[in-house]
């Protein structure tokens, strides 16, 4: 389980336009990486809704943002074309940054448990340790969350 404190894991994906993102492009720089359970779902908008229209607010702090899901980027693309999303999204088709970022696990939804997407947050500093993890995540007011 990763801790504050920790070194943040390597990560590389596509991102909506098919480009190739990794941590190391965020040397320098703080980062909000937040997991998501797919696009165009109702908690899901909503928590994307809520960093987006307070983008200007991380910008101004010094913060970049990246979504993550197992989506394509297909359907990344439409997702944040619909919303009008500032930011990028990664295809993680196969789960491996979920995994190495504990953002895989167990769920249950309607008596049924299944393995999914875990919402949660990490947020990562300039030298690319996690300064905060945020495991209940508020779709609503996710920003006031992370910039407490």
């Amino acid at each position: 389980m990763l801790k504050i404190g920790d070194k943040a894991p390597y990560f590389e994906a596509v991102d909506q336009d098919g480009k190739k993102i990794s941590l190391n492009d965020y040397n320098g720089k703080k980062l909000v990486l937040y997991f998501y359970p797919k696009d165009s779902t109702p908690g899901c908008t909503a928590e994307a809704c809520n960093l987006r229209d307070n983008y200007d607010r991380f910008i101004s702090q010094g913060y970049e943002i990246l979504g993550v899901s197992k989506d394509s980027e297909n359907s990344h693309k439409k997702f944040i074309e619909k919303y009008s999303l500032p930011f990028s999204l990664l295809s993680d088709k196969d789960s491996i940054i979920q995994k190495d970022y504990d953002a895989w696990g167990l769920k249950k939804f309607m008596g049924r448990e299944f393995m999914g997407t875990l919402r949660k947050t990490y947020v990562i500093n300039e030298e690319g340790v996690i300064t905060d993890i945020i495991e209940k995540v508020n779709t609503k007011t996710h920003t006031d969350q992370i910039l407490k």
